[in-house]
């Protein structure tokens, strides 16, 4: 099993909007007492039991919109399935803090996503989305994605990072239709 959690490399980017994928593997990999610090396939990269299943957590130094070359190398190199990976990273179309667990799909309109997608030849890739949308109109995707958390927002990011280890937790142990089950919830107020 390999997880991925896409995001920019140094530390002008760590506290991004972006940078979500990253954050929650560091929060996965300190629950689970794994040390992320080796370079291979050009990532980052820790191995260690999550619900007692052999892991490998990775954080691509790629940049987000070449995260697909690091991970095709990992996948290679580990003999790995793509059903086999998790892929979590931030959303700009769910709202902020929400967690969306899929079994596969598209990209939907994320860069590095769009990468990994096509560097591994399928959309059967698991993933955990983090939404990052404000509640007000966006003008600039790409520019938003790139701008700094802010301090209002630290205390729920804490929560979301939480969440979301335990949604890639659920995942290994279980599959991500028991993920899937506990972690997508209506946002409060839809129908």
């Amino acid at each position: 099993m390999l997880v991925v959690g896409l995001g920019n490399p140094g530390p002008e980017y760590e506290y991004t909007w972006h940078n979500l994928g990253f954050l929650a593997v560091d929060r996965l990999a300190e629950r689970n007492r794994i040390r992320i610090s080796r370079l291979e396939c050009r990532a980052l990269v820790g191995e260690g039991d999550v619900g007692g299943k052999r892991v490998l957590l990775a954080k691509p130094q790629t940049f987000m919109n070449l995260s697909g070359q690091s991970v095709k190398g990992l996948v290679e190199k580990n003999g790995l399935a793509a059903g086999s990976v998790i892929l979590v990273y931030d959303e700009l179309d769910l709202p902020w803090g929400g967690i969306r667990v899929r079994p596969k799909g598209s990209d939907a309109g994320h860069n590095g996503v769009e990468d990994v997608i096509r560097c591994l030849g399928t959309q059967e890739i698991p993933r955990v989305r983090l939404g990052i949308h404000p509640g007000h109109p966006v003008r600039d995707g790409a520019k938003f994605v790139l701008a700094p958390i802010g301090a209002g927002q630290r205390k729920e990011l804490e929560s979301l990072l939480d969440q979301a280890a335990e949604a890639v937790e659920t995942m290994i142990a279980g599959g991500a239709e028991k993920a899937m089950a506990k972690y997508n919830r209506r946002a409060p107020g839809s129908e």
